[in-house]
């Protein structure tokens, strides 16, 4: 790695780390050790500063602040039901709004010894609709919205083929959200871009937001003053087959990764993506937009640092 990638600074602002692949477990069965403190450590030796775990459900989110816990200064929690897991909210034992009381004590708790800096991931997911159906997606994500306005935090959304009721359910509480937010994993059109960020909200770019060269086209006109980058890893690893490949001359090499059966401490895992990768979602974004991939992490470091605080300043 040059001195000059050394130097680069990042957030991964969507991170899975309670995914039990980083335990080495993968659809239930046990592959190979846990290497959590490996994929940690290379994430920081790429120049990934600070990782936002998220929270997709009670659960993972109560997971995510315990290792927020277990590494201060370096992970932050998201705390929040996903959309797909929103139908939770009626099998919760007392009732939904059971689970909001719990929601609401989690984050105040962790929001007060340092660890949650968003409420998330919450939004819509039409894509999805056998997860979860749109009448419970729509109440709850109303209803959570009303928590982050109450807690004062900032959001961390998730939209999928569902803009319209996105938009509207978010423009009425907006205005009570003086830090906004941040729409994750974006892949919609131009259009809907352009509304986010008329809105005030950022955009979280990363290896899917990618694949397309409608999706290239969209983070070209992104604003940097707009723009976070992630990895979303396990999942949205930048591919071959993407349109993004052909963006990646001069990115930094990878550790080398091997199938999970062939395992071996210090190596990735093919399919298994991680924080290491985030240079090459700025690298991309740096050759898509035709400037140094400098101003990229030096804009989306401020960007998140100014959203959502990570226990660092802007000088």
């Amino acid at each position: 790695m040059s001195d000059e990638s050394k130097e680069l600074r990042y957030v991964d602002i969507g991170i899975n780390l309670g995914d039990p692949v980083f335990q080495g477990e993968y659809h239930g069965t046990q592959k190979h050790e846990s290497d959590f403190n490996d994929v940690l450590q290379r994430g920081l030796d790429a120049g990934c500063r600070k990782f936002m775990v998220t929270g997709s459900d009670l659960q993972e989110s109560k997971h995510a602040v315990e290792i927020s816990k277990a590494h201060p200064g370096v992970c932050y929690a998201t705390v929040g039901v996903h959309p797909c897991s929103a139908k939770q909210f009626d099998e919760y034992p007392g009732g939904p709004s059971a689970l909001i009381s719990a929601l609401r004590n989690l984050a105040k708790e962790s929001v007060a010894s340092g660890q949650t800096v968003a409420f998330g991931e919450i939004g819509l997911d039409y894509d999805r609709l056998f997860l979860t159906p749109k009448d419970q997606q729509l109440k709850y994500f109303e209803a959570q919205l009303g928590l982050a306005v109450e807690l004062q935090l900032p959001l961390f959304l998730h939209s999928r083929a569902a803009s319209e009721d996105f938009e509207r359910l978010l423009g009425a509480k907006l205005p009570q959200l003086p830090k906004k937010g941040l729409v994750h994993s974006f892949t919609g059109t131009l259009e809907e871009m352009r509304r986010m960020v008329e809105m005030g909200l950022d955009v979280g770019v990363n290896g899917c937001s990618m694949k397309t060269e409608e999706n290239v086209e969209v983070v070209r006109e992104i604003p940097l003053a707009h723009l976070q980058i992630e990895t979303d890893g396990p999942w949205c690893e930048m591919r071959p087959s993407h349109a993004s490949a052909k963006f990646l001359k001069g990115a930094p090499p990878l550790p080398k990764a091997v199938k999970k059966e062939k395992w071996s401490k210090g190596m990735m895992v093919k399919g298994r993506n991680e924080p290491a990768t985030i240079p090459h979602v700025a690298y991309a974004i740096a050759k898509i937009k035709d400037i140094p991939v400098e101003d990229v992490c030096e804009a989306a470091w401020r960007n998140s640092i100014k959203m959502f605080g990570l226990g660092e300043s802007l000088e």
